[in-house]
């Protein structure tokens, strides 16, 4: 993997814990080392990597992981739990590592979440312009719909007001019994 497209490190990137992060596997695969030793940097090092830089995933969010993204397959059969790597972690990393590569790939890694970050704020934009929409539309069905009412009054014929002339009986209603 000589040259590194950003949107495959976009692909990699998945929401835990309410946060985008790339796995321990994906970041070393992408820094062209192992993941026991990109493991082994960050242990040794491991006052670098706070709890919003890192965390590790419990047996769950394994699963729910691996189930998702058919690039960790390989990650089913680990008996290790496998940590995840927020935007800042993963800089980190690149200055763990200190090697050219590992430089090159940190500045690969932060763009693409930027890129991510962008097209999330694009996105909430859109959707703020369609509930405006929606909103106008709802309030303009309701004034066709009353314009619809007002014109059918007017196209009925009015109700007779006036009585007719004569004696007009009820067939409804019984005859009375004089005593």
């Amino acid at each position: 993997m000589s040259v590194l497209v950003p949107q495959a490190v976009i692909n990699r990137i998945v929401q835990l814990r309410g946060q985008r992060v790339m796995l321990d596997t994906d970041l070393a695969e992408l820094y062209g080392v192992t993941t026991k030793r990109l493991n082994e940097q960050v242990k040794r090092n491991i006052e670098r990597f706070p709890e919003d830089f890192m965390f590790q995933l419990n047996a769950e969010e394994k699963a729910e992981v691996v189930a998702n993204c058919d690039h960790l397959v390989q990650l089913k059969f680990s008996p290790s739990l496998p940590y995840a790597f927020t935007e800042h972690g993963a800089l980190m990393l690149g200055n763990v590592l200190k090697s050219s590569r590992a430089v090159e790939v940190s500045l690969l890694v932060v763009r693409a979440f930027v890129q991510i970050r962008e097209m999330l704020s694009t996105h909430k934009d859109i959707a703020a312009k369609l509930d405006q929409m929606e909103r106008k539309l709802s309030s303009h069905d309701q004034a066709i719909a009353g314009l619809i009412d007002a014109i059918r009054q007017l196209m009925a014929p009015p109700p007779s007001t006036r009585r007719g002339i004569g004696f007009t009986a009820s067939i409804d209603s019984k005859p009375r019994n004089k005593k």
